[in-house]
């Protein structure tokens, strides 16, 4: 009987582009499974595709109104019964740390009951489990996952800009992050970053300059400056320091990076903060919707020497912060009214149920509706932030 650790084992010693084909035979031969499929979530978050080669793939599905969709959307595995064909599919959500990945398809024969056991259901999610973290090692190795995220080409400047991301949503005792970039397959210059550390989480939210090619190699050089600066331990200020010097000493201040950059106390909820430009910041606090005023900064790279100074806020158990760069809340309607002026408001309120994971996709929605049939001026990024807090020890 394979036990989660042997497919554990078994998916780890797999070539890296044939870790699912592993699976699905060990579920196959353990589960007499009639079909085993998984489905990787697409860049735009709005379909769930078949992984196969190329291409002879599946037909993509929603991944709203569908059901995978609903597992992917709850997180929570589905099952769907076929009374005609005596089988159950079940769809398993396919995540790692709060970053959704897919979803797993396996569809069982059943008896007379026509009811998936517990046992059985528990089996094929630890399954679900053990190949999102097999997913995420083997995507340094092959492309074969990568390639089943795309709906369509990217653009170059897309292709670098999606290889920074750390990943669209995470999830820790403390808090819940979820991020969302369009047009995903023709992004610019909009990015986001985060690292946890035991009683740290860093975070940046960028605003690019520029278009293509050059805008997405002006981000690439601000994020892995920052990077290096968080990494050789320096504090927050010194991070925006370095990378200011870093852009500045090839650009000559020609071009700059509108930056956010923060540092959460998990311990404590202290924040503290530097506003190097934009994107701007939202709070959602019992029910009430309020922009952190924050003092500005000169942008990354715009002079040389420039000193960055942190101010301080704090955050509470149950606020929701909403980092959104200017491309969302300078959007204009077929009226010319911007989207922050009350359509950002009732969108904040309107999705204060949804968990941090969804709220990045279902905002970007809404604000096609406030823009109507005008194409987009620039990036849209939109980052959300559900803060629980840390328990007290006992």
């Amino acid at each position: 009987m394979d036990r989660p650790n042997a497919v554990e084992r078994a998916l780890r010693e797999a070539a890296p582009h044939e870790i699912f084909d592993v699976l699905r035979s060990l579920i196959e031969r353990r589960h007499h499974a009639r079909s085993v499929e998984l489905l990787m979530a697409d860049y735009a978050m709005t379909r769930l595709q078949p992984v196969g080669v190329l291409p002879h793939t599946g037909s993509p599905v929603s991944a709203y109104e569908s059901a995978p969709g609903r597992a992917f959307g709850a997180q929570e595995p589905h099952c769907v019964r076929d009374s005609s064909a005596s089988t159950v599919t079940a769809h398993l959500p396919v995540s790692v740390r709060g970053d959704r990945l897919g979803v797993l398809s396996v569809t069982l024969p059943v008896g007379e009951g026509g009811e998936m056991e517990a046992q059985v259901l528990e089996d094929l999610q630890e399954y679900a489990d053990a190949l999102a973290h097999e997913v995420v090692v083997a995507e340094r190795d092959t492309d074969v996952f990568l390639q089943a995220r795309r709906a369509e080409r990217l653009t170059l400047a897309a292709e670098m800009q999606w290889q920074l991301l750390p990943g669209r949503s995470c999830a820790r005792p403390e808090y819940s992050i979820g991020a969302q970039l369009e047009p995903a397959y023709a992004i610019f210059g909009d990015s986001f970053d985060w690292s946890s550390y035991p009683d740290d989480l860093y975070l940046t939210v960028s605003n690019g300059m520029g278009e293509g090619i050059d805008a997405a190699l002006l981000t690439n050089l601000a994020v892995n400056s920052l990077r290096n600066a968080r990494r050789a331990g320096l504090d927050l200020g010194g991070q925006a320091y370095l990378a200011d010097q870093a852009i500045h000493g090839q650009h000559r201040g020609e071009r700059y990076l509108s930056t956010l950059l923060l540092r959460f106390h998990l311990p404590t909820g202290d924040v503290e903060i530097i506003d190097a430009g934009s994107p701007r910041l939202w709070r959602l606090r019992r029910g009430a919707v309020e922009a952190i005023d924050l003092e500005p900064q000169m942008p990354l790279g715009m002079f040389e020497d420039t000193a960055y100074v942190p101010q301080h806020f704090e955050v509470e158990p149950g606020d929701r912060l909403l980092f959104i760069s200017d491309g969302v809340y300078d959007a204009l309607s077929p009226g010319g009214e911007k989207y922050s002026v009350h359509a950002l408001a009732r969108s904040i309120t309107g999705t204060s149920l949804l968990p941090a994971s969804q709220v990045p996709r279902a905002m970007l929605r809404e604000l096609l509706g406030h823009r109507g049939s005008s194409p987009a001026a620039d990036d849209c990024l939109v980052m959300c932030l559900d803060w629980h807090g840390r328990r007290a020890a006992g």
